[in-house]
């Protein structure tokens, strides 16, 4: 089994705030996303880049994924996002706006250009129509020995912008394309996040929308606010109950009498192999999350 990344909460900080990148070195965040896109306004990219580049040289941040969310193909700023980026040698940069494979080849070539290492990965924001369209071919060209794309990041508010459709509670308009990323996503082995959600102030609505993303198969959800993380964490995070269930599976499977069989009973249920895998990830994702929680927390004691 491949390495598991607990990435339940992606926190995007505005690049061009020194106080909020220093805050999230306190974050209970899985990820934060070092933002050099949207938050950042067109005369503040320069010193927002600068910024950002010795905060994530810097460190301190803990066992926390470090991305930088760098301005897409085609801007002015792109070339120098990508050095800046490579120098400050973060988990991944998050490209917006990747429409097509094509831009995944030209991403990659443009790190190669600049000596980038060959480990720094690449997520792509899902948020036009033609990468609804494109997907699958966007994720089929995802794994690779130099510069892996490893996540998908949905862009919602773009993808509704870009789309006409409407923003609404249930996102009705959306689940088309949700499922086509998920499933593309699944298909080459693609971590998925789901897009942010806007009112921060209404728990009520937040926490529904990321049982949603969570149902849809989703495996976190980018958050714009701190007062998100808490029960993002949750939500994405699997249950006592879920996990206990999971070990005995496991269990069962690993008893002499049950090898080499493809179906078993486990307390009065059928249970398959795929469900022994499935357990397997469950209970690998929940002894990640544990173990990054509790690294966080002494680097958080030593600030």
């Amino acid at each position: 089994m491949a390495d598991i990344h607990p990435r339940r909460s992606a926190l995007y900080m505005p690049g061009s705030k020194e106080r909020a990148l220093e805050k999230g070195k306190e974050l209970a965040a899985d990820v934060i996303i070092f933002d050099l896109e949207d938050a950042v306004s067109p005369e503040m990219k320069m010193a927002a880049r600068d910024q950002v580049q010795q905060a994530v040289l810097k460190g301190g941040y803990g066992h926390r994924e470090l991305v930088i969310r760098i301005n897409g193909l085609g801007t002015s700023w792109f070339e120098d996002d990508v050095k800046s980026a490579i120098s400050a040698k973060p988990d991944a940069i998050l490209v917006p706006k990747i429409s097509e494979a094509e831009d995944v080849t030209t991403i990659r070539e443009a790190l190669k250009r600049a000596n980038a290492p060959t480990d720094l990965a690449i997520w792509a924001m899902m948020e036009t129509p033609l990468a609804m369209l494109n997907a699958g071919d966007i994720a089929a060209i995802g794994p690779h020995a130099a510069h892996p794309l490893t996540v998908f990041v949905m862009g919602t508010n773009d993808l509704a912008k870009e789309t006409r459709a409407a923003l609404m509670p249930g996102r009705a308009p959306m689940h088309a394309w949700l499922s086509m990323c998920v499933a593309a996503a699944r298909a080459y082995d693609i971590d998925i996040l789901d897009g942010v959600y806007n009112d921060y102030k209404n728990e009520t609505g937040f926490i529904e929308e990321c049982e949603q993303g969570r149902d849809f198969g989703m495996d976190g959800k980018t958050l714009i606010h701190p007062s998100q993380i808490t029960p993002c964490n949750e939500i994405f995070c699997p249950s006592r109950e879920d996990v206990e269930w999971c070990e005995k599976v496991i269990e069962a499977f690993s008893l002499t009498e049950n090898q080499g069989k493809g179906a078993i009973t486990v307390d009065g249920k059928m249970v398959e192999l795929l469900h022994k895998t499935m357990a397997e990830r469950t209970v690998a994702l929940a002894t990640a999350i544990k173990q990054q929680t509790t690294e966080n927390a002494k680097e958080n004691a030593k600030i």
